[in-house]
């Protein structure tokens, strides 16, 4: 197998850093193949502008997605982000640490996605019509490869529960999980959450490396979430609204799954 890491963390002695080491040495030990993008260390642009498309005109206003649609097919995009589009195409499985920071991942993880997810690539994939909304949801660049979120935050569980204050993890990770990994057609596993990051201890920390320990070892065996496909008929074409009686039984977000 072969494993994207794309890690966000600025610290390499932090908990995150000493899970990013285990993770490497855990996969290559059981003789799969990793990648890492360590985002801080390589100094990652977050923001997109007109620097990242090689061919535009500074007299003209830039239009994002038309320059972003012009640049990836014509091969005129900055390098960093193209060395990062070969990783993902090379790629069997993609994995994202992370912080959970302010419910969300930290900006500069946000900023590789933004850029790396050009028009035609990450996006803008296939036929665009009042009868089909393109490649997306299911299908796309990335059908047939797994992603999967490991993430850490320093409130307990029973905050990111159903009924805790900060809201179900599902519900805080879907943005993610749903609408940047599975909308580009990757098969998305369930996450790898580590909570109450201020109360690690060593024995703490051996438990969620076993624990982490046998998430790897299921990245290519494991049943991902069961999200509806865009063109699998759940949905009104071209409201995209779902049919009527499909995920009544579900509450919130889960009527996106099966």
């Amino acid at each position: 197998m072969k494993v994207l890491l794309v890690y966000a963390h600025p610290e390499s002695r932090s908990l995150n850093g000493a899970l990013r080491d285990f993770i490497v040495s855990h996969l290559q030990e059981r003789g799969h193949h990793v990648q890492v993008s360590d985002l801080y260390a390589m100094g990652w642009k977050p923001t997109i502008d007109a620097a990242d498309f090689l061919g535009h005109d500074p007299t003209e206003r830039l239009d994002v997605v038309a320059a972003s649609k012009h640049a990836y097919a014509s091969g005129t995009q900055a390098r960093d982000i193209e060395a990062e589009q070969q990783k993902l195409l090379w790629a069997d499985t993609l994995l994202l640490q992370f912080p959970l920071w302010w419910f969300s991942m930290p900006a500069i993880l946000k900023g590789w996605v933004e850029r790396v997810y050009a028009y035609g690539f990450g996006y803008g994939v296939g036929e665009h019509s009042l009868q089909k909304w393109g490649e997306r949801y299911g299908e796309g660049t990335f059908f047939g490869k797994r992603a999967m979120v490991i993430t850490t935050t320093g409130g307990w569980d029973s905050h990111y529960s159903a009924r805790g204050i900060n809201g179900a993890i599902e519900d805080l990770l879907f943005p993610i999980n749903h609408g940047i990994l599975f909308y580009a057609g990757f098969d998305v596993l369930p996450p790898f959450v580590i909570y109450r990051t201020g109360f690690m201890t060593p024995e703490r920390f051996e438990q969620a490396r076993g624990e982490l320990a046998s998430k790897l070892d299921q990245l290519e065996s494991a049943r991902p979430i069961s999200f509806r496909r865009q063109n699998g008929g759940d949905y009104e074409v071209p409201s995209l609204v779902l049919k009527e009686g499909i995920g009544e039984a579900k509450h919130g977000l889960r009527i996106h799954e099966q």
